[in-house]
């Protein structure tokens, strides 16, 4: 075996949920879904699907009816004066993760350069790790709980000879989202240095400041279809689908027909039945996502203030995701985030996600802070949640 692989660590947010198996009496907030089941009528897509007997290959890049409705839901969400989005644009995926590592496929050689914003979903360090990429990973600095991009650090970290950077926004676990201005500093810098982007924009509808389309600062907002720009989306956040594992990538018409290869030689294509339900996801779309990111900013309301009252917790509200990403103050106590969150599960029955999972080698930034995802229908398990970690620091 590959000694790349060998090498890989074991999630640590796996490590922490291992730990509670089997206990009822813990309060499970480490994995990152909302514990809302997949709306009726979305199942009933998949269900009259399987009884028409749909249950062989479809086109490597997806049902052609599928893309042309995820290129129409994409162009809805783009501003004015956009770049058209068609469907020659798209390939359709077996995950948001699928959707990541086929790209990564597609753009890292052994040896390339690849720079990735930190702290972030472990998968985005991982993935160009395993194709041999060079990671180099610029942080985010907490400010008073707040997490902040230092800009002329990222762009100084991409040079000509980096071959791709990696940007997930709105963040997980951090809520950080990047600005406009922000996106077109690094669209311009990337373009002079030759740099691939690959943003990861699976939480752009979780999005909780003031939007005219309901949706983050995209880089689909300010590119041009031929730019070196891969986005990579998934129907497990905005349309509660975690479990159906389908996603998509946006990317220049000429590698369209190129992924489809890379789709062919991973997984051939996605399940029928299961791209039937995301089609219905998307023609009611209007009925899911605004009252799925209205209950979520509910919970973040509900979850940070009792947060922000615990005397050594510090935390800011997220613009964006469905995470709370908090930090211990008492560094001495609480160094090791992992060892602290495996405590919290066997001292508490409280369940998060430890903040070095975040980070490669982890760093100091990520020691003493601590993932929780609020997306739970029941507000009262973010009330007990909050009083079992209040009581737990006070022992």
């Amino acid at each position: 075996m590959r000694q790349t692989v060998l090498d890989l660590e074991e999630s640590m947010i796996r490590q922490v949920a291992n730990a509670g198996i089997g206990r009822s009496d813990v309060l499970k907030f480490w994995f990152g879904e909302s514990d809302e089941v997949t709306p009726d009528f979305i199942r009933d897509a998949a269900i009259s699907s399987l009884h028409q007997g749909e249950t062989f290959y479809a086109h490597n890049l997806g049902l052609p009816e599928l893309r042309e409705a995820i290129a129409a839901y994409a162009a809805s969400l783009r501003v004015e004066g956009a770049s058209p989005i068609g469907a020659d644009r798209i390939a359709v995926t077996s995950g948001g993760v699928n959707a990541l590592m086929l790209a990564v496929q597609a753009l890292v050689d052994s040896g390339d350069k690849v720079v990735v914003v930190t702290p972030v979903w472990p998968n985005l360090t991982a993935q160009p790790a395993i194709m041999g990429g060079v990671v180099h990973c610029v942080s985010l600095r907490p400010v008073g709980g707040q997490w902040q991009l230092d800009l002329a650090e990222l762009l100084g970290a991409i040079t000509p000879g980096t071959k791709l950077l990696i940007i997930n926004s709105p963040n997980n676990p951090t809520g950080w989202t990047l600005t406009r201005e922000e996106q077109q500093a690094i669209l311009a810098h990337c373009r002079g240095t030759g740099t691939w982007i690959l943003a990861d924009e699976v939480y752009e509808r979780l999005y909780y400041e003031p939007s005219p389309k309901g949706a983050a600062p995209s880089f689909l907002d300010i590119a041009l279809p031929e730019d070196r720009l891969v986005v990579a989306h998934s129907f497990s956040k905005s349309f509660l689908m975690t479990g159906w594992r389908l996603g998509w990538l946006v990317m220049p018409p000429a590698m369209t027909p190129h992924m489809g290869k890379l789709v062919e030689f991973n997984t051939s294509c996605a399940p029928v039945f299961v791209q039937r339900a995301a089609l219905r996801a998307l023609e009611c779309t209007a009925d899911i996502t605004p009252r799925v990111v209205s209950h979520l900013k509910v919970c973040r309301d509900t979850l940070v203030p009792l947060l922000q009252a615990i005397p050594g917790v510090q935390v800011a509200a997220a613009a964006g995701g469905m995470y709370a990403f908090f930090r211990l103050e008492d560094q001495l106590r609480f160094g090791d985030s992992l060892a602290t969150a495996k405590r919290l599960v066997a001292e508490a029955g409280l369940g998060l996600a430890p903040g070095n999972a975040f980070m490669v080698n982890p760093r100091p930034e990520a020691q003493g802070w601590l993932r929780w995802c609020f997306a739970s229908q029941d507000l009262g398990r973010l009330e007990e949640g909050a009083r079992r970690l209040e009581r737990w620091l006070k022992r």
